[in-house]
């Protein structure tokens, strides 16, 4: 009897043994299962958006709200505003990014890949997409958002589905995009994406700016609205223009007006190809497009070039060549409304040709509009030949408006001008200042 007992008494003890390790389990599961979903506190999604023209912001905006709308709470923010403590906690990410320069991350995204994708992590709990926005006529093309995306693989994040790259605003791509988010969180419906349709606007008058000079022609536009039409828009918004020389790849321009004008004033250079002949658009525009003839444009909103927190702020605008559109609409904007601590630093190759505005903005100078004009003009000579040495030689004076809360629009070429003008500000304020100054949002650039 006794030895009859001993394999009950085993097969007892192993069925609380066992039961004892399935609640184990059922608790183990349980404690995984809440640390993996979002805390009360928490947004169910993360929408972040690394933007240098402004596309990869609206798209997040566009996706964030169609998932507000599907009753979810969402965080849409700048890729700068997203820690890596963040990410640990876990939850659902979509990436919406662009790539800058070289393969670079836009600038309200580089903080976050010269500090947080710069260390190792453990982003185990995170789920994630990624939209990488690009165009294929440039070797990086989609390069930063590759990069984030094999980033956050390595560091243990889970791909809800593939990425998808887009090549210059590909309507077919961000409908996968779309489609991909509707199987992750149900139907969902996604507002127009697009900055309005393109409506006739007139040439009014062309006037070529610099006549002699040693660089390709620059030309001034007057457009008149469509009859009936009261466009509105903020200095540093984009005319983007679709020529019947180009169909389907339209080109954004800087606007150099106010709504207040009743018309749109843009700044084009001719662009030469390899063999000498113009580019598709810059050609037609300044060549084939004849005064009263009309030309596709619409308005697009370009949020990280506008004045927005810093309209009240000291400016410290620095530019060269066609940049000095944009840099020249923010200024009139101020101007009209009364503020005044405004400082412009402005290169082209030679004062006698190339200084566009140059009466108004030495008129803007005398009355105190402009409270200071630095202009430098490479192919004269002197000590002084491109904006960054100009920016460098006026360091003290930099640092002092940058202390007192100014804010640093930068506007023009990003080779040579934008690169040297970024390094002169790194080394000017230390990497500390300079990362407060683009965390802040008062560093701002429009470089092309």
């Amino acid at each position: 009897m006794i030895a009859m007992l001993e394999p009950l008494r085993g097969l007892g003890a192993l069925a609380g043994s066992l039961a004892y390790a399935g609640l184990c389990l059922h608790c183990w599961r349980q404690a995984r299962r809440r640390s993996r979903a979002p805390a009360v506190d928490q947004p169910a999604w993360t929408v972040a958006y690394a933007s240098q023209t402004g596309s990869a912001e609206a798209l997040a905006r566009q996706t964030a709200a169609a998932l507000v709308g599907d009753g979810g709470a969402v965080r849409c923010c700048p890729l700068n505003q997203l820690s890596a403590a963040d990410l640990e906690r876990g939850g659902r990410f979509l990436f919406i990014a662009s790539t800058a320069g070289r393969g670079e991350a836009p600038d309200n995204g580089a903080l976050f890949s010269e500090s947080v994708m710069a260390a190792a992590a453990d982003f185990s709990a995170v789920d994630f997409a990624v939209l990488a926005l690009g165009d294929r006529e440039y070797p990086d093309f989609c390069a930063f958002g590759r990069r984030l995306d094999a980033w956050l693989v390595a560091q243990g994040a889970r791909r809800c589905f593939d990425r998808i790259d887009v090549d210059r605003g590909d309507p077919e791509a961000i409908a996968r995009w779309q489609a991909h988010l509707g199987q992750l969180a149900g139907a969902l419906e996604f507002a127009a994406g697009a900055p309005g349709d393109y409506r006739p606007w007139q040439l009014l008058e062309r006037r070529h700016l610099n006549p002699g000079s040693a660089g390709n022609p620059v030309f001034e536009l007057l457009l008149a609205p469509p009859p009936g039409m009261a466009p509105t828009w903020d200095s540093g918004d984009l005319a983007q223009v679709l020529a019947p020389t180009a169909t389907g790849r339209p080109r954004d321009y800087s606007i150099a007006s106010l709504p207040t004008d009743g018309l749109l004033r843009l700044l084009v250079r001719v662009h030469r190809r390899p063999g000498g002949e113009p580019g598709a658009v810059s050609g037609w525009l300044t060549q084939q497009l004849a005064p009263g003839d009309a030309l596709p444009l619409r308005i697009r909103p370009h949020r990280p070039f506008q004045l927005a927190e810093n309209r009240r702020r000291p400016l410290i605008c620095i530019g060269n060549g066609v940049g000095l559109a944009g840099l020249r609409g923010h200024l009139a904007a101020r101007i009209e409304a009364g503020v005044h601590e405004n400082w412009l630093i402005f290169g082209e190759r030679n004062r006698g040709s190339d200084f566009h505005y140059g009466e108004e903005l030495q008129r803007w100078a005398a009355n105190g509009c402009l409270q200071r004009l630095d202009t430098v003009f490479s192919r004269e000579g002197g000590t002084l030949r491109y904006v960054q040495e100009a920016l460098a030689a006026n360091g003290a004076l930099f640092r002092a408006w940058v202390a007192g809360g100014a804010a640093v629009y930068v506007c023009g070429s990003r080779s040579g001008m934008g690169e040297g003008v970024d390094q002169a500000i790194r080394e000017l304020l230390g990497g500390d200042d300079y990362r407060r100054l683009l965390s802040d949002g008062r560093y701002c650039r429009d470089v092309f």
